[in-house]
């Protein structure tokens, strides 16, 4: 287990020498915080069609476009399983049948990481920038974040965490993976919320959920929700998180921010061969030691 904390903008853990990790979708909230900061400087309007297309960036940032994912694919299952290499973008589009939209923008909900694709290239468009660059220089560098970036290669991957353990395409993820310190991710969302780097109408923007239902078994939730590229709701105690989950082979990061009074803790863990529901269970045990002394 890997686990760092910050509370009221200050590390907890101990600093010590920190492999990389996988962010897996994490990345979506790095995302977010991109498309978010575009918003901020008149580039775009979250209520604005994008690419051509009936849905909004609100609606892409918080799954509400219609669109569908290629989680959903049994032959995208396998090909991970088999360690084969990722499809190309447009042939993963082309086997999902993924131009067209499962409900009206908007009507529904569905969780899409063809969604975050989009809105990578959305933020290439009006950045002029590779999407590296364009997080690097709109999010990680202004929030003073070390060694995060794009994995590219499975060789990335084998300097991580999992190390030699993971034979793993990090392109099977369409809108990119970020690998970084768990450290980095607990400070990213801290200095984020903290409002760093959005103004206080955006991060409200941000933490404005969809609801998704009642409790979810084995999952600290209570009242679930998305806003936009933050999971968001409330848990036992009247506390409410943000943050995100993710998920990859063999891999759990989750990442998560509350407040109480005038105190504010993040915690980030990281597991091997495990559920979301028992990472997510530690973080909220260690955020409130923070708050619960």
């Amino acid at each position: 287990m890997l686990c760092s904390l910050v509370s009221n903008g200050q590390p907890q853990t101990p600093d010590r020498l920190e492999l990389t990790a996988p962010w897996w979708s994490v990345t979506k909230t790095v995302l977010a915080s991109t498309a978010l900061s575009l918003v901020r400087d008149g580039l775009i309007g979250l209520d604005d069609p994008i690419l051509d297309q009936p849905y909004t960036l609100r609606q892409l940032l918080r799954h509400e476009a219609g669109l569908a994912d290629y989680g959903e694919l049994a032959q995208y299952h396998a090909a991970v399983t088999n360690n084969e290499p990722a499809w190309s973008a447009e042939e993963m589009i082309q086997r999902l049948d993924g131009a067209r939209l499962r409900y009206n923008p908007g009507t529904g909900w569905r969780y899409s990481n063809v969604g975050y694709l989009l809105i990578g290239r959305l933020i290439e468009q009006l950045t002029d920038l590779t999407l590296d660059d364009a997080v690097t220089q709109r999010v990680l560098s202004p929030l003073g974040l070390l060694n995060v970036r794009f994995a590219k290669t499975r060789a990335d991957l084998k300097t991580t965490y999992l190390g030699s353990t993971l034979n793993y395409d990090p392109a099977w993820v369409y809108h990119g993976l970020l690998i970084g310190p768990i450290s980095q991710a607990a400070l990213f969302l801290d200095r984020l919320l903290r409002g760093d780097l959005l103004s206080t109408s955006l991060l409200q923007e941000m933490q404005t959920a969809r609801a998704l239902g009642g409790p979810i078994p084995g999952r600290p939730w209570i009242t679930p929700g998305y806003g936009l590229g933050v999971m968001q709701g409330s848990i036992e105690g009247g506390y409410s998180l943000c943050g995100h989950t993710g998920c990859g082979p063999g891999s759990v990061i989750a990442v998560y921010h509350t407040c109480a009074g005038d105190t504010s803790a993040c915690c980030a863990a990281f597991e091997v061969d495990t559920s979301e529901g028992a990472v997510e269970t530690i973080v909220v045990g260690q955020l409130m030691q923070l708050l619960e002394p």
